[in-house]
């Protein structure tokens, strides 16, 4: 007996994830290219990966651990909760005890228990990162659009976020990506002051995404917004940008400080509820991940200025074509790329959205993958891309740049050509694509 097997409604407001619905396009575009005879060499600036390796101590702990097959606590265990405390300490000023602190897999099961359990608005900047609105879609849980401008390099304008705040009667949580993704931006200290001034004063939480933290290039100027406004902010954080571990699947929460535990007591609840714990071999990895050493400084010191060489170098390129604007990024492994003086020649070429614009771009002969519309929540008359730099083989880069650092500018512009010329061609064949726009 063949019969159709009902699907819950809320599945129908999911957003493809951006990582599949990309692999789906190139899957296709390669058997196209195909019939057409073409070897089909695509440039991968759409995924956001990091190209490095996991840390060695970090491995070996969890091959070393692979016989923890017990059940642990759901909300962490306490060693690495310590762990993770002393680290949050030394690398944000955040003075979070223990009991702040939950373990979760990976960061997006996070979000998806603070978009559960805290009974607020969600004011989403954009453009933003695909995966806050689907959880939230599929939560039925209602969420505001709060547009950025270029000319503030997209950054959140305190007045504007006044103005807003004061004209709304419910309760709002306004999310922050820091460092942005897409755009690369970082805030300065002074400007979360003013915006963590007009959210306390409005009874506003703030969400603040801090997976990228740790690539901000120049990491003396990064503040943690939980450092400054520690009673209404949930941090969370990870291994997987910082550290290259996003299979691990290990993410941090640091809940805002409360004077009782009803809140630490609804994420143990659902914790337990909904994954049981954490993998205790990854939490057992989690606690060499976490330590302060000599190592992982070199690591994050190494990998920071490697993104930023490759960041700045492709973002320059990109603000040399005619006609392109491109973000300078200041941290993480993104910007955004705007075609919109593009916009009358893309649209008489029958490009008429920003949908359409990645599959102009990943079409034959161009074979350039990248992100737009939908997926970084812009409209759909902004031709706006998010361009990922990563399409390079990481560990080589990484051993190169320890065994011979590139200090002058020929030095770097022969690292570049090196290790990222594929980039480098992708940008190519986006300034080939603009040109035969006619």
């Amino acid at each position: 007996m063949n019969f159709k097997i009902p699907l819950n409604e809320n599945i129908e407001r999911f957003n493809m994830p951006e990582n599949l619905k990309i692999g789906i396009m190139i899957a296709k575009q390669h058997e196209d290219c195909k019939k057409l005879g073409c070897g089909f060499d695509y440039y991968q600036l759409a995924l956001g990966q990091s190209p490095f390796f996991v840390p060695e101590n970090i491995q070996k702990s969890l091959a070393n651990n692979t016989n923890a097959g017990y059940y642990s606590a759901s909300d962490g265990i306490i060693e690495l909760r310590e762990k993770i405390a002393g680290f949050n300490k030394k690398y944000f000023s955040i003075d979070a005890d223990t009991n702040r602190i939950i373990v979760g897999p990976g960061t997006k099961t996070l979000l998806f228990m603070i978009f559960s359990i805290v009974d607020s608005k969600l004011i989403i900047p954009t453009p933003s990162w695909i995966g806050y609105s689907p959880l939230l879609d599929f939560l039925k849980k209602d969420y505001v659009k709060f547009p950025l401008s270029s000319d503030n390099n997209y950054k959140i304008d305190p007045d504007e976020l006044s103005s807003f705040l004061t004209k709304q009667d419910e309760r709002h949580m306004l999310l922050i990506n820091n460092p942005n993704n897409p755009t690369g931006a970082v805030y300065s200290e002074r400007e979360l002051r003013k915006i963590v001034d007009i959210c306390r004063q409005n009874n506003t939480l703030i969400l603040s995404d801090e997976i990228y933290a740790l690539t901000t290039y120049d990491f003396s100027k990064f503040t943690s917004v939980g450092a400054l406004y520690p009673e209404g902010t949930f941090v969370t954080n990870g291994l997987s940008k910082d550290r290259s571990a996003g299979g691990y699947r290990l993410g941090t929460c640091i809940l805002p400080k409360q004077e009782d535990s009803e809140l630490r007591d609804a994420f143990v609840k659902l914790a337990a509820s909904l994954y049981s714990n954490v993998s205790t071999p990854v939490q057992l990895a989690g606690i060499t991940a976490y330590e302060i050493s000599s190592e992982i400084e070199e690591y994050f010191n190494t990998t920071r200025k490697i993104h930023e060489l490759i960041g700045l170098t492709i973002s320059e390129k990109c603000n040399d074509i005619n006609g392109l604007s491109a973000t300078v990024p200041e941290g993480g492994f993104y910007f955004i790329l705007d075609f919109n003086e593009y916009s009358q020649k893309l649209m008489a070429n029958g490009i008429k959205n920003s949908n359409q614009l990645s599959k102009a771009l990943l079409a034959h002969p161009y074979h350039v993958a990248t992100v737009t519309g939908d997926s970084i929540l812009v409209k759909s008359d902004n031709f706006s891309a998010r361009i990922a730099f990563v399409d390079y083989d990481g560990r080589k880069a990484y051993e190169d740049y320890i065994d011979n650092p590139p200090i002058k500018d020929n030095d770097k512009k022969e690292f570049i050509n090196k290790h990222a010329k594929h980039i480098l061609d992708g940008i190519d064949q986006i300034k080939k694509f603009l040109e035969n726009l006619g």
